[in-house]
């Protein structure tokens, strides 16, 4: 396995939760910062969340904080994102990308050279 296999989303009321598992390769795993990023339609996409290939850092946009955790399982190579108290706007596709360790920018979309396939997360109000 080389790309990523995003799961968890689906729909749900505002103020649900949400757990978004990333099962990633050891390739990228291992040795990748992994982060989350959100594409809605007539949206850019967006950065939400990041953590270090060693779990040490972890980065969020400045809106989900304390709303969103990242977290990683090394022995399931798998990184998760719990979202808590969910807003209609959050409603969008959510994408799980493997960035160099070396990366001038987590939060830039750029840097990351892996991609999964998706995994819709929407919110009624």
């Amino acid at each position: 396995q080389v790309h990523h296999v995003e799961s968890g989303g689906g729909l749900v009321q505002a103020g649900g939760s949400l757990r978004l598992s990333c099962a990633a390769s050891e390739c990228t795993f291992s040795n990748h910062h992994m982060g989350w990023f959100r594409l809605a339609p007539g949206k850019e996409r967006e950065f939400v969340a990041a953590i270090t290939y060693t779990g040490g850092s972890s980065y969020y946009k400045d809106s989900v904080k304390g709303r969103f955790t990242i977290s990683r399982d090394p022995a399931k190579y798998t990184v998760y994102l719990e979202m808590n108290n969910l807003k209609h706007e959050y409603s969008a596709r959510y994408y799980c990308g493997a960035a160099q360790t070396n990366s001038a920018s987590i939060r830039n979309w750029k840097t990351y050279a892996y991609w999964g396939q998706g995994t819709q997360v929407t919110v009624s109000s």
